[in-house]
């Protein structure tokens, strides 16, 4: 069904092509406002899903998935600039592959879902990764206004916590493999 945060979060998909556009040409400060935009839509989604009781399939899909498609264009793209350490891409697109990866193994393996929950690790290290994307395009539309010394920490940070929490959700897993054995008397 779509409803209004459905909407809101297609806005967000059709603003990944945008910002990418407009980061590419050199057009920061406007990439920046599209960044934060998407931002504010997946804020006021969530807000609407919860105040009016609309939550949907659909949108728990497609939610998260536009949240990680906008991080992860911002990393790749902001790595070929130059701009993120490539080290720092890596970490964050090979946690997300490892999930995604394990998710539809373990699919495979028990013909069952599991659900995912993010972790409070998880968050920090999705806060972390969009700090550091912030930063790096509010120094790109504004350079010397974000200190030189701000970003290694930050991207430091960023990448402890999200394979921290990469390492979480792959126990998490396993531990949940390990109950669906049980469950079938280790028949698997």
């Amino acid at each position: 069904m779509l409803n209004v945060p459905n909407v809101l979060t297609l806005l967000r998909l059709i603003a990944i092509p945008a910002f990418l556009i407009l980061l590419v040409d050199g057009r920061a400060g406007l990439a920046l406002a599209v960044f934060i935009g998407a931002g504010v839509t997946d804020a006021l989604d969530g807000a609407i899903a919860r105040l009016t009781d609309s939550k949907t399939k659909l949108g728990a899909i497609m939610d998260p998935a536009a949240d990680k498609l906008l991080l992860l264009s911002a990393f790749i793209a902001l790595s070929f600039m130059n701009q993120v350490p490539r080290w720092l891409t890596i970490v964050v697109l090979s946690r997300d592959a490892i999930i995604v990866l394990g998710y539809f193994l373990l699919f495979i393996m028990t013909h069952r879902t599991i659900e995912v929950r993010p972790t409070v690790v998880g968050k920090l290290g999705t806060f972390l990764q969009l700090l550091a994307v912030t930063l790096v395009l509010v120094d790109l539309a504004r350079p010397r206004l974000v200190p030189v010394a701000v970003l290694p920490p930050v991207f430091l940070a960023s990448a402890v916590v999200t394979a921290w929490a990469g390492l979480q959700y792959m126990v998490r897993g396993l531990v949940w493999l390990q109950h669906e054995g049980s469950e079938d008397g280790g028949a698997r």
